[in-house]
């Protein structure tokens, strides 16, 4: 109980936690089921909590991987993340890029894709929202959009 009242766990990670401890098999198993049983322990509530942690700095393909890293099952993680706001990966995409870039000045759309894209797809941003966010910022700059 003490390691739930610290923070949400999914059901590997509690499983992980209290075999390091020495807790038996057959142990561990009976009280993960006893939480699963009264709702204390909830993989899609934990993924649900975990989107929205995350979804401020990170985008749903880094997510979906920590999620499966924390032993959430693929289908409930790909659900926990198709529910965020569709235009929200966008949004904070391009508020990273805006800080990624900070005060620089960009000579051409390339240069300002080849800086700040590859930082946006490995805080896991797909690469289309990669580019919309360098295209808002583009946009805002003197010389205007890309060709």
């Amino acid at each position: 109980m003490r390691l739930l009242a610290r923070r949400a766990h999914s059901r590997v990670e509690l499983r992980r936690k209290l075999a390091r401890r020495g807790y038996g098999g057959e142990e561990v198993d009976g009280v993960v089921a006893r939480l699963m049983q009264q709702r204390y322990l909830d993989d899609a509530e934990f993924a649900a909590g975990h989107v929205r942690r995350r979804s401020e700095s990170h985008g749903p393909l880094a997510i979906a991987a920590e999620l499966a890293a924390r032993g959430v099952d693929r289908e409930t993680a790909d659900g926990a993340v198709q529910r965020l706001e569709p235009g929200r990966s966008l949004s904070t995409a391009h508020r990273i890029a805006e800080r990624l870039a900070g005060g620089a000045t960009y000579g051409t759309y390339r240069e300002l894709l080849h800086s700040v894209g590859p930082k946006l797809l490995r805080r896991g941003f797909s690469m289309s929202v990669a580019r919309a966010a360098c295209d808002l910022i583009w946009q805002g700059t003197a010389e205007g959009p890309h060709p």
